[in-house]
């Protein structure tokens, strides 16, 4: 049998219906799925996943009836005490909080069964984890946002343990602001033991995913995964811990999507426009510009951009003066008198008074993450500039300096920031500077045009002013 008759496929629909749920999607053209889907399921064709269920036998057929049962896949691991390995991560959340996650949604299906998971990071491995994009080497490729989530390979296939997520979703946890990462692994971690999809509603293994919590398991589930691999050893089954509802903000009605509304019917050009602000987010360069934010991975822009800033993080303001990563991985945003602080996706803090940092003057208009060790953080104002320390929340009460001090840089900048080998950007209108950290001045041939050299557009004829 090929590699797409043994493997599993999760979808959603590129355009949501509703905040709280995302959809699968089906060879046909769909709606959408909203929170009432059992109800309508009977009624029209659903988004669903694209692997085929086993069909439902009538009564009498084959001397038992299947419906409202668990679907096997015909294969189980032969041991009980399994190693698994997360090869990479998705860049919103920070990688405690994956492994977290995922020894969560692997202790699902641990706390009923005899089933044991050890998590490895060197050596092999037999679940092996990997946030990835596009063609990746399975003949099965991810579509960018949207479109498939992930996919994993049951047990006895020639990629058995393989589990696979798109890296270019927007995956969160514990929240409905984007692709919940507990609720995907979970169900592809039910595929990887060896369960196919179940025609039983609200349980986890069905082929549609709905937004919910505490994550738990159904009977169907239950009696599914003990068929394949028995009762936990130690009897009786003690009482299930309540799954702790994760500190998450609660889902709210106006939620913003990557869709244009009337309130800005023009998306920003970046190849005629400045910049809000610029930063290094999780190895990969954002461009702020009012509301939309571009993304650049290894120097190329990403499918799907400008979107939303607020796509990827939820309550930012609507435009953005100033962001930094700090070394814990927290992210900062600046706007007039305010910050907000937010851990991947999430936010965690904010808004605050900007006054709390010991800055007395607003804003600020650029941040920069510097140095080799990329632990000093520097913020621009005006003509000048003040050290920040992050894990005492204070500037240095020595600072202010004068931008004289950085060497071929203009007095004031609207943004900056660091690239992987240690050289500093400065941006102001449409062009840049580029900073040498070791001879501490500018290179010869700046400025240049942000446009042609980060979006490839083409060269304007303006000269710089």
């Amino acid at each position: 049998m090929q590699d797409g008759a043994r493997k599993h496929t999760w979808k959603e629909q590129n355009s949501w219906v509703s905040p709280s749920v995302n959809t699968l999607e089906s060879g046909v053209p769909s709606k959408g799925f909203s929170q009432d889907t059992e109800g309508q399921a009977a009624h029209w064709n659903p988004p669903r996943c694209g692997v085929p269920d086993v069909p439902i036998l009538p009564d009498g057929q084959n001397g038992r009836n299947r419906q409202k049962r668990f679907v096997l896949s015909g294969g189980r691991w032969d041991k009980t005490d399994l190693t698994y390995k997360i090869i990479r991560f998705p860049w919103q959340l920070v990688k405690s909080k994956v492994r977290r996650t995922v020894a969560e949604a692997l202790k699902v299906w641990s706390d009923v069964t005899p089933l044991t998971f050890t998590e490895v990071q060197e050596g092999r491995a037999d679940i092996v984890i990997d946030f990835t994009r596009y063609w990746h080497g399975d003949n099965l490729p991810f579509d960018g946002p949207g479109g498939i989530l992930a996919h994993a390979f049951f047990p006895k296939t020639h990629r058995e343990g393989d589990v696979h997520f798109d890296y270019d979703e927007t995956w969160t946890i514990g929240n409905n602001l984007g692709t919940d990462l507990l609720q995907v692994a979970a169900h592809e971690f039910g595929h990887v033991l060896g369960l196919q999809h179940t025609a039983v509603s609200k349980s986890l293994m069905s082929p549609f995913y709905i937004f919910r919590y505490p994550l738990s398991l159904s009977e169907d589930d239950k009696q599914g995964i003990q068929y394949l691999y028995g009762k936990p050893k130690l009897e009786p089954e003690p009482a299930p811990t309540p799954t702790p509802t994760p500190t998450a903000e609660p889902p709210q009605p106006d939620i913003e999507t990557n869709e244009i509304t009337n309130e800005e019917s023009v998306q920003p050009d970046a190849c005629d426009t400045d910049f809000d602000a610029v930063s290094t987010i999780r190895g990969e360069l954002f461009f702020f510009k009012s509301r939309y934010v571009w993304r650049l991975r290894g120097g190329k822009l990403q499918a799907g951009y400008p979107a939303l800033a607020s796509r990827h993080w939820q309550g930012i303001p609507s435009s953005v003066d100033a962001a930094f990563e700090d070394p814990l991985g927290s992210i900062w945003f600046f706007q007039g008198p305010q910050y907000w602080i937010y851990d991947g996706e999430r936010r965690v803090s904010g808004p605050a008074p900007i006054t709390e940092l010991g800055l007395s003057t607003s804003p600020v208009q650029a941040a920069l993450m510097w140095g080799t060790e990329k632990n000093k953080i520097y913020f621009f104002k005006g003509g000048n500039y003040w050290r920040f320390n992050p894990s005492a929340r204070q500037v240095d009460n020595v600072y202010p300096r004068t931008m004289a001090d950085w060497r071929g840089i203009p007095q004031e900048i609207d943004a900056a920031f660091q690239d992987e080998i240690g050289f500093a950007y400065f941006l102001r209108g449409r062009h840049y500077w580029k900073f040498d950290p070791v001879q501490v001045k500018v290179l010869e041939g700046y400025p240049r045009q942000i446009s042609q050299d980060f979006f490839s557009c083409t060269p304007s004829s303006n000269s710089f002013r």
